[in-house]
């Protein structure tokens, strides 16, 4: 199709940055919504979309890019993916407990400052690949 790195970089981080206003304006309810009667909650993967976002995907398409990086520098790649994944896991596993030791108006400021540095992360990319398209200087 013949679309540029530099396209894939500019539309991840225009995405990226919708994601992070999602996370900062995001409206909290009074009380928390429990599952309808007779359906599984584990069954619908809520999760999924927000570990493999478009923009996560963009970020191991970049990092994994042959013109750019050696095989060591892809496997590195991959073990800190695997690595983050399983990091993941973890804090999935102990999300309730997590979120009684901070409770809901800490998790609510801490999604805020999350979304906003995935904002500035998602500025960068944008930035980054407009002035590399532009050239030094």
């Amino acid at each position: 199709m013949r679309i540029e790195m530099l396209s894939f970089q500019i539309a991840g981080g225009i995405v990226l940055f919708l994601f992070a206003l999602s996370m900062i304006f995001e409206k909290s309810s009074a009380s928390p919504e429990t599952p309808d009667a007779g359906h599984d909650v584990a069954v619908f993967p809520l999760a999924m979309p927000s570990i493999a976002t478009p923009g996560a995907l963009l970020s191991v398409v970049v990092l994994t890019d042959n013109n750019t990086h050696n095989f060591f520098q892809e496997t590195l790649t991959c073990g800190v993916l695997v690595l983050v994944l399983g990091l993941t896991l973890v804090l999935m596993l102990l999300g309730d407990k997590l979120i009684g030791l901070i409770g809901r108006s800490g998790a609510n400021i801490l999604s805020r400052v999350m979304g906003m540095m995935l904002s500035a992360v998602a500025v960068e990319m944008v930035y980054s690949a407009i002035k590399g398209q532009l050239g030094p200087g």
